[in-house]
């Protein structure tokens, strides 16, 4: 989902030997796929992003997966530093983003940036995997891409043939495969990005005729548009104790659970950014702090727990009501907020409570979203517990958040969704209609 552009055009193309490179191969077995890197079989334990260092390697992660060019030298040097592997990413132009496959110049000069990033990162020995395209099939009606994508692919294979090639789709659909495999030859893994659909990926992948491996190359929480909503569109996230479930039953269940055919995965994100909320996809707080997921990613890495974990949600209400009962306030009155919540061990909950105008962008596949003001003087008699909310004076969507945090500021998280109206409590939205989102009406490829 995460993309840039422009860091493409923006990359500055220098050539150089970097050092000596680390053989990385396909190989099958009788038990099925897997990676030998430096003559040892490798299994992927990723992320995606390669910031907060510390907490990447206390969790036991071994990879960090990179999207574009333009974070390369950096993601390269960190991982050399620290003993882990990179998935390069190279940025493939996107149909939905103005780029036209049928411009032969344009899909020429792709080819030779590429060929330039290729020769200078080619021996880097924390390279494992190049990273061609990340969802070029989101919204898109050229098949020519696959062509350039092969043509990709098939360069590397003359200038680097220390290292596998992967391509990224939006989910598996039997078209794409179809596509990649009749089209694209020169991909040895086949990526794909996954949340709340998972579990049908190995059945998927297997009857759509993917003879080859294939990595998760995102996974995480439910996504935003896979979700309950309430009457005006806002979609239901999870709280950071239901996705922290999520996390390891789709680990042990659909990732690790076929070793036969996946090789490993990179958790969504490693970092944080606005989309949808700000705590939808990332795996830390806007301040940086490790969230409540990451104790059952270093449980599943690691075989152990945190000394100090991260508190859990047990419940989350607002006048009474639940997210799902689609909660409608009136301006300017006053109710109760009441949370549940359980932290383990000598630890004292720090409890931060915020408003947040709801989101209506209409952005896709993880497409740049500004992040949002705060309302503020909303929020009162603040308690670990509860809190008093006046309702805006303001019509309109709106999503209340808590955050609790224990020792080490590992945090768990959860909001709640609600709709101030001027009418009388209990009323519809008057606007509802209009604030349904757009990009939640179209079903994800």
């Amino acid at each position: 989902m995460k993309q840039s552009i422009l860091s493409l055009f923006a990359f500055l193309l220098v050539t150089a030997v970097i050092g000596q490179p680390v053989k990385v191969v396909v190989k099958q077995s009788d038990d099925g796929w897997y990676l030998e890197r430096n003559g040892e079989p490798y299994y992927i334990r990723g992320v995606g992003g390669s910031s907060h260092i510390d907490e990447l390697l206390n969790i036991g992660a071994n990879s960090v997966r990179t999207w574009g060019l333009d974070e390369a030298d950096e993601a390269l040097a960190i991982a050399e530093k620290n003993g882990l592997t990179v998935m390069l990413g190279l940025w493939v132009q996107h149909e939905r983003h103005g780029f036209d496959y049928n411009d032969t110049a344009a899909v020429a000069k792709q080819l030779a940036l590429f060929t330039e990033a290729v020769k200078k990162y080619k021996d880097h020995p924390a390279l494992l995997v190049w990273g061609i395209g990340n969802e070029v099939d989101l919204f898109y009606s050229n098949t020519k891409v696959w062509d350039a994508i092969q043509d990709i692919a098939a360069m590397i294979k003359r200038e680097d043939p220390n290292h596998p090639t992967t391509t990224v789709t939006a989910g598996l659909d039997s078209t794409e495969v179809y596509l990649i495999k009749t089209k694209a030859p020169d991909i040895d893994i086949y990526g794909i990005n996954t949340y709340g659909d998972i579990g049908v990926v190995p059945n998927n992948i297997r009857q759509f005729g993917w003879e080859g491996p294939y990595i998760i190359a995102e996974w995480g929480p439910n996504g935003h548009w896979e979700v309950e909503k309430t009457k005006w569109g806002a979609p239901l996230e999870q709280n950071s104790t239901e996705k922290a479930a999520s996390y390891r039953k789709r680990y042990d269940t659909y990732i690790y659970g076929d070793k036969e055919k996946c090789i490993g995965s990179y958790a969504f994100l490693w970092g944080q950014k606005q989309e949808t909320t700000s705590t939808w996809y990332g795996l830390f707080t806007v301040d940086g702090h490790p969230t409540e997921p990451l104790d059952q990613l270093r449980y599943l890495w690691k075989g152990s727990f945190p000394k100090y974990p991260a508190p859990s949600i047990d419940s989350i209400t607002l006048n009474g009501k639940v997210a799902s009962e689609s909660i409608v306030l009136t301006a300017g009155t006053s109710y109760t907020a009441s949370l549940g919540f359980t932290i383990e061990g000598n630890q004292r909950a720090n409890v931060t409570w915020g408003v947040y105008p709801e989101s209506f962008s209409t952005a896709a596949g993880g497409d740049f979203e500004s992040a949002l003001e705060p309302v503020m003087g909303v929020l009162s008699q603040r308690q670990n517990n509860s809190v008093i909310l006046k309702a805006p004076n303001k019509e309109g969507a709106y999503r209340l958040f808590v955050y609790v945090s224990g020792k080490g500021n590992r945090t768990a998280y959860a909001n709640i969704p609600f709709y101030v109206n001027p009418a009388a409590p209990g009323e519809e939205p008057q606007r509802a209609v209009q604030l349904k989102r757009q990009s939640l009406s179209i079903e994800r490829q």
